[in-house]
């Protein structure tokens, strides 16, 4: 029998490992992202060259920097702690997150490269009054960017707090600002280019890092999954878990309210994907509509066998760690990881798998924050204000201005979620309901329905918006929980939730796609037939995409 014994992490021991070799790593990893945003940004030139990266990343290349912008901290960190603590329930994710990247490859890959130029916005503003498409565009965007952020700065604030030792909130808020810091500068100074590289690496680091620990924990059970399983099992047992980590259930099916939340989150995660504004830009990062489809093919490999390894490892936590030690410890659930690489290899592997995840959280959040700058400048400062009378210089500057802007709001918001102590992979999936409910049917109205109007595409827009946000406001996320229940709220002495689902998706896309078909048939505005014919060619042959690119 391998040793199962759980490691022990108590609140007067807030840390693991020694900080000062975990320290080291993170300076390491940050120093080599450093040096390779810096040197990606003296090919910054144009305004393709900040926000598309010159076009010139190849399919593979792309696949990894999409499988490195994908693979967040919700992935590796949240994902791992609610398998350890929920089993079956918590590997829900991992599925609705895949899925989801089928969604992406057959609707919009390869139709968004042949249309676009910068933006979601550019696809959707196509045929329509350029002025309010782009200005609710870029709205939405940057409400569903600033959710994924809040979730990123969370877990970078959890994890370093872990790592390092610290205490306090003054103390976890100043990790947070520390890392919104590094973000500004990836953004600033790098780019697109410099981000796309970073993520690559960091992606390759991941899912190395992942498989090391997932073939240890195997090792450690005779390479038998169903010993893994009975372990986990067996540790949950012992410290008088409330959940069966190997059924169904533990978290969704017990009561018809959270049978209605599993649909609800699943239509989010599955359907989310395909709107996520940071994802859509990284396919006009390469040359051909071709290297889209291939970038995306790349990404599922990529990203389905990381999952793979996600459940081994948070079983694996389950059963070395234990559900106890792991939701006692500084970060919660989203310990999880780091717990399992110190019980496995001690202090080093603790480090190096640390470092990775820091590593993911920097490169997500880099990716997220340049798609929101790039979002405002392209769409609202360069079309709506300045009416497209801007030099490519002046429209970059105004994206260097606006990832300041965001970066300080994420950190705000970051802090706000590390106290409240909310599971990151539970808030990345509010981001995919935003997503799913503002983004997606326009989206697909505008790529296949003729008769698709401007008030249609507002009326969608801006009702899935409001929608989706005004029922998570309302939400058991945000208030009506104590501090005593397992999933607190984020305000848990206060109590104005009326909406009972953790997940809006169920009710917000549905009638984001019904809004969009009432503003269109009961819309004055004649559609543009001819744009649509030019559209639907240039999208599925993309004759006319480099007309596009240049113009």
């Amino acid at each position: 029998m391998p040793d199962t014994t759980p490691v022990t992490v108590t609140a007067a021991d807030s840390t693991i490992g020694e900080p000062a070799v975990n320290i080291s790593i993170f300076g390491i990893f940050v120093l080599i992202t450093l040096v390779i945003t810096f040197r990606a940004s003296r090919n910054n030139k144009t305004a393709a060259d900040y926000y598309a990266a010159g076009r010139n990343i190849s399919g593979t290349q792309n696949g990894l920097a999409i499988a490195g912008d994908y693979l967040s901290a919700a992935s590796f960190l949240g994902i791992a702690g609610a398998i350890a603590l929920f089993g079956y329930d918590g590997f829900l994710y991992s599925i609705g997150f895949l899925v989801a990247w089928l969604v992406a490859l057959l609707l919009v890959a390869e139709l968004l490269r042949n249309t676009a130029r910068f933006t979601m916005a550019d696809v959707l503003a196509f045929r329509m009054r350029q002025r309010p498409v782009r200005m609710a565009a870029a709205i939405s965007t940057l409400a569903v960017c600033l959710f994924y952020l809040v979730a990123q700065m969370s877990g970078a604030g959890g994890l370093v707090t872990l790592l390092l030792g610290v205490t306090g909130e003054a103390a976890q808020a100043l990790v947070v600002i520390l890392v919104g810091a590094l973000m500004i500068i990836y953004v600033l100074v790098g780019g697109m280019r410099g981000t796309t590289y970073v993520q690559i690496i960091k992606a390759s680091l991941l899912i190395a890092g992942a498989l090391v620990m997932t073939v240890w924990v195997l090792g450690k059970y005779g390479f038998n999954l169903s010993s893994l399983l009975g372990g986990a099992e067996e540790t949950a047992q012992a410290q008088a878990a409330p959940v069966d980590v190997l059924a169904p259930g533990a978290q969704y099916g017990a009561t018809a309210t959270s049978q209605l939340d599993f649909v609800s989150l699943g239509l989010a995660l599955v359907l989310g994907t395909a709107g996520l504004p940071h994802v859509l830009m990284r396919f006009y990062t390469v040359p051909t509509a071709k290297d889209a489809r291939k970038s995306v093919v790349w990404a599922i490999w990529l990203i389905g066998i990381f999952y793979l390894f996600s459940l081994i490892i948070g079983y694996g936590a389950g059963a070395l760690v234990g559900p106890e030690e792991i939701a006692g410890a500084p970060g919660g659930q989203n310990s999880a990881a780091p717990l399992l690489a110190f019980e496995l290899g001690g202090t080093v592997l603790l480090g190096i798998i640390a470092g990775v995840a820091f590593a993911t959280i920097l490169a997500v959040v880099a990716g997220l924050t340049i798609t929101a700058s790039a979002s405002f400048a392209h769409d609202v400062y360069a079309s709506v204000i300045k009416k497209g009378e801007v030099s490519p210089n002046g429209e970059v500057r105004v994206a260097r201005i606006t990832a300041i802007v965001i970066g300080a709001v994420s950190i705000g918001l970051g802090i706000l979620a590390l106290q409240a102590g909310l599971n990151i992979a539970f808030l990345v999936a509010l981001a995919f309901a935003v997503a799913a409910s503002a983004n997606l049917p326009t989206i697909l109205y505008t790529l296949f329905w003729k008769r698709f109007t401007t008030q249609g595409a507002l009326w969608s827009i801006y009702g899935g918006l409001i929608v989706c946000v005004g029922l998570i406001v309302f939400s058991p996320v945000v208030s009506g929980r104590g501090e005593d229940h397992p999933k607190p709220s984020l305000f848990p002495n206060a109590d104005f939730s009326w909406f009972p689902l953790e997940n809006p998706g169920i009710v917000s896309i549905p009638l984001s796609f019904l809004l969009g078909w009432l503003g269109t048939v009961l819309s004055k505005e004649k559609p543009d037939t001819d744009k649509y014919a030019e559209l639907e060619v240039r999208s599925l042959t993309g004759i006319g995409a480099e007309k596009a690119v240049e113009h």
